[in-house]
C-alpha cells in the first residue's frame, strides 16, 4: 500500500504544532514555577516582618501599661493635696 503524501504532510503538520505547543507550555510552567518560588520568598520576608511587628507591639503595650501605671500613682498623690501648697 502506497503512502499517502497529503496523510503524511498533515501528520507532520499536526507533529510541528504539537512539540510548539508542548515547548510552550513547558516555557509557560517554567515562568509560573519561577514567580512562584518569587511569592514564596516574599511571604517569607512577611512573615518575618509580621513577627518583628508582634514583638514590637508587645513592647508598646508594656510600655503603654508602665505609662499608664505611673500615671495613676502620680495622680493618687496629688489627690487630696492643696494645689496652692508647694
Amino acid at each position: 500500500m502506497p503512502e499517502d503524501p497529503i496523510a503524511h504532510s498533515e501528520l507532520a503538520a499536526l507533529t510541528r504544532r504539537f512539540e510548539e505547543v508542548d515547548q510552550k507550555n513547558d516555557r509557560e510552567f517554567g515562568i509560573i514555577k519561577s514567580d512562584l518560588t518569587a511569592v514564596r520568598l516574599q511571604v517569607g520576608n512577611l512573615d518575618q516582618k509580621v513577627d518583628r511587628l508582634e514583638g514590637r507591639i508587645e513592647e508598646l503595650g508594656q510600655k503603654m501599661g508602665r505609662n499608664q501605671a505611673q500615671i495613676v500613682e502620680l495622680l493618687t498623690r496629688l489627690v487630696g493635696q492643696d494645689p496652692n501648697a508647694s
